[in-house]
C-alpha cells in the first residue's frame, strides 16, 4: 500500500496511539511523528477488587453468578473510541486528506464502530496488525508491503 505525501497514519493498540505524517514520497515514505498518546491500562486483576457476584436467576429459584466486568477490555474499548474521536476532530479541521489506520484486529474493529463519515471518506487503508511497538522504518516497510 502506498503512503501518499502528506497522508496521516495512525498506529494504535489498546493503550497507545501514534500519529504520523508522511513527509516523504509514496515510493520513499518518511513517517514523522506528530503526536503520541498513551494510557496506563494495567491488567484486569489490578483494576478489579472482587470476584464475580451472585444475583437472582430469573429462570429458576436458584441464584446465578454475575459475570465479572473486565476493566482492562473496557478501557481498551474506550481508548479505541477516543482514537476515532481524535480522527474525527482532525478530519473536521481539514488536518488530513488521506488516512491509513494500523491496529490489532480487536482495536480496529472497535474504532470502526465509531468512525465519523468524514473519517470514512478520508480512509484509504487499514491494516489489522499491532505495530505500536515497532520502529518507524519497520512500520513504513510493513505498510508499503501490505
Amino acid at each position: 500500500m502506498q503512503i501518499d505525501h502528506g497522508a496521516m497514519v495512525l498506529v494504535a493498540d489498546g493503550r497507545k496511539m501514534l500519529f504520523f505524517r508522511n513527509k516523504g514520497s509514496p515510493d520513499f515514505p518518511n513517517l514523522e511523528t506528530e503526536e503520541v498518546k498513551q494510557q496506563d491500562n494495567p491488567p484486569n486483576r489490578e483494576q478489579s477488587s472482587d470476584g464475580a457476584g451472585r444475583g437472582p436467576n430469573s429462570v429458576a429459584s436458584h441464584r446465578g453468578s454475575v459475570e465479572q466486568t473486565d476493566f482492562h477490555d473496557l478501557e481498551e474499548s474506550r481508548f479505541a473510541a477516543e482514537a476515532a474521536e481524535l480522527l474525527k476532530r482532525r478530519a473536521l479541521a481539514h488536518d488530513y486528506e488521506k488516512l491509513i489506520v494500523v491496529a490489532p484486529p480487536a482495536a480496529l474493529g472497535e474504532m470502526r464502530k465509531h468512525y465519523h463519515k468524514e473519517v470514512q471518506n478520508r480512509l484509504v487503508g487499514e491494516i489489522a496488525k499491532d505495530l505500536s511497538n515497532h520502529p518507524v522504518p519497520e512500520i513504513e516497510r510493513i505498510i508499503a508491503s501490505s
